[in-house]
């Protein structure tokens, strides 16, 4: 596969360009995928689990890692009991070989520890350890999503520097869409993207989510531009229709896409992974 070339981020105060670009630097073979969102709620988590599940079809060798440090909850969607964190790991109790565990979807994760206060925000310990433990897994895997928290704090916007592409997730509903502009203008202003993929959950009709996405880049064209002077390209990866079997398989704490292949969202989050194969394979 050929690697997508990274955008040139520039970041929230306390946050060294130098070190991202280090670790960009650095000889890897992952394609990092930051999912994330304005709002919480959206069904951030749900799309990363099923995708990395659609991916691994694929013949990808995938990792989810919990970049929701302090509010994680991976473990409850996938229904893991996990003895061993990214907290673990950050505090030098255990390896990073000891907190990977491999999940039902053939796709391995990486979680973090839920209600933890010291995650809350950025420090420069937190930011050192994150940094290495990526530069650690990228060249085990093909692609690495980090599900993100939702919103534009200090921990949210460094995870996503780190992110060779971007998804953001979001429903049709008003608030969710003003804080997906919200978090989609920080990206591009402070972290310099040209492009952002976007993701519309619980679509109602189809088109929904192209006609979203256009009124967006309308907003996006008059007010906001990116390092090169010319607007932001928010481009449509797909929408994932509204879909009783959606919360029936939360509610089991299983993969839709293995308990109800067939089921309309199934189907929807296996063609998002086909446009994300395109997108890793010929770099557009």
């Amino acid at each position: 596969m050929t690697d997508v070339v990274a955008p040139s981020p520039s970041f929230p105060a306390g946050i060294s360009m130098g070190d991202a670009v280090q670790a960009q630097a650095r000889s890897r073979r992952a394609h990092i995928i930051a999912v994330t969102s304005g709002k919480g709620g959206v069904g951030k988590t749900f799309v990363s689990v099923n995708l990395a599940a659609a991916l691994t079809r694929h013949g990808y060798k995938v990792l989810v890692l919990d970049a929701d440090l302090g509010l994680a909850n991976l473990d409850v969607v996938l229904n893991l009991n996990p003895k061993i964190t990214l907290h673990d790991v950050f505090t030098g109790r255990s390896s990073l070989d000891e907190a990977i565990l491999p999940t039902a979807g053939g796709y391995s994760v990486l979680l973090a520890g839920s209600g933890m206060i010291e995650y809350s925000r950025l420090t420069p310990e937190i930011r050192t350890q994150f940094m290495r433990t990526i530069e650690l897994l990228a060249p085990r895997y093909d692609i690495i999503l980090l599900d993100t928290g939702a919103g534009i704090s200090d921990v949210v916007l460094f995870s996503v520097s780190l992110a060779t592409e971007v998804l953001v997730v979001a429903t049709p509903e008003p608030t969710s869409l003003t804080d997906a502009y919200a978090a989609i203008k920080v990206l591009a202003t402070q972290q310099k993207r040209q492009q952002i993929r976007l993701v519309i959950n619980q679509a109602q009709r189809p088109g929904d989510g192209r006609a979203i996405t256009s009124q967006l880049q309308q907003v996006l064209n008059r007010f906001v531009s990116t390092a090169s002077g010319q607007p932001l390209r928010l481009s449509h990866l797909g929408d994932i229709p509204i879909d009783p079997a959606v919360r029936e398989a939360v509610m089991r704490r299983q993969l839709l896409l293995q308990a109800m292949p067939g089921a309309p969202a199934s189907l929807a989050v296996a063609q998002l992974a086909n446009k994300i194969k395109a997108v890793l394979t010929t770099g557009a």
